[in-house]
């Protein structure tokens, strides 16, 4: 960024929120731009009413190397995260229509944005406010007025921490999947369920389209990340509808989910 960009855009920082000295220290833990947004920039949705504050975020952030869009309440932010699928949403706490806590409570209720990081950018500063925002399931708190370097060293790190959280999940997804598509087909052959042969007893389990979707995708051989990929939502999600499955069916594993789902006909 020049030096007359970065004066515009602590200038319109300081006219809307005065920044903070002592709100800085989590910038040294930002690591270099390079490695943090390799490949395919990071998808940012800001959220806030105050329209200065606001474009200063966006222009900051770009400059940062991330792909930032603008909402100007919670239900305008609303819409446009169900349309962008954004990897974090920052959004301010008092809004008009409807409040970052609401637009943090659709998110969390939503099957595909159910795992966005949250990040809350607000005037309130208060220790009570910031385990509300917490409590609400937010994964950061910034209080105003802040350091732009510490909202970008912030961002970075709730995306690092996703990585790694999507990364697990799908280490773990892939683990001997050979072997369990192996099975799969070994049990398919042994009950015969390419002919006319009925489930051995009829169960009735109270399963969500969503779960029914996924556990099709399972019986199939899919891997966490391809049903993730196929459903248009996170690995994350998908792993949390395996695990309900798993309690609906009493099973412990895949191959034993999709034993049970052939042998009582609740796939195909």
């Amino acid at each position: 960024m020049s030096s007359e960009s970065m004066a515009g855009v602590n200038a319109a920082f300081n006219a809307n929120n005065p920044v903070n000295p002592a709100a800085s220290p989590a910038a040294d833990a930002s690591g270099s731009a390079a490695e943090d947004v390799a490949k395919l920039p990071v998808r940012l949705l800001l959220v806030d009413d105050e329209p200065g504050l606001r474009i200063a975020v966006k222009t900051y952030l770009e400059d940062e190397g991330f792909h930032v869009s603008t909402a100007n309440d919670g239900e305008e932010g609303w819409t446009a995260a169900q349309e962008l699928l954004p990897d974090v949403v920052i959004t301010d706490v008092m809004m008009p229509r409807c409040d970052g806590y609401g637009l943090l409570k659709r998110l969390r209720a939503d099957e595909r944005l159910g795992g966005t990081p949250v990040i809350f950018l607000t005037a309130k500063g208060m220790t009570a406010d910031r385990i509300s925002g917490f409590q609400a399931g937010a994964d950061d708190y910034i209080p105003k007025p802040f350091d732009p370097d510490e909202l970008v060293a912030r961002v970075r790190n709730v995306v690092r921490r996703q990585d790694r959280l999507l990364a697990e999940a799908a280490r773990f997804a892939d683990a001997d999947i050979g072997a369990m598509a192996k099975q799969i087909t070994e049990i398919r052959s042994m009950l015969g369920t390419g002919g006319s042969r009925k489930p051995v007893t009829e169960v009735k389990l109270d399963f969500t389209p969503r779960e029914a979707s996924v556990l099709q995708l399972v019986a199939e051989g899919m891997m966490n990340k391809e049903i993730a990929r196929r459903l248009e939502t996170s690995i994350r999600n998908v792993e949390k509808y395996v695990s309900r499955l798993f309690i609906k069916t009493g099973t412990a594993s895949r191959t034993e989910l999709v034993r049970f789902a052939l042998e009582h006909g609740l796939v195909d």
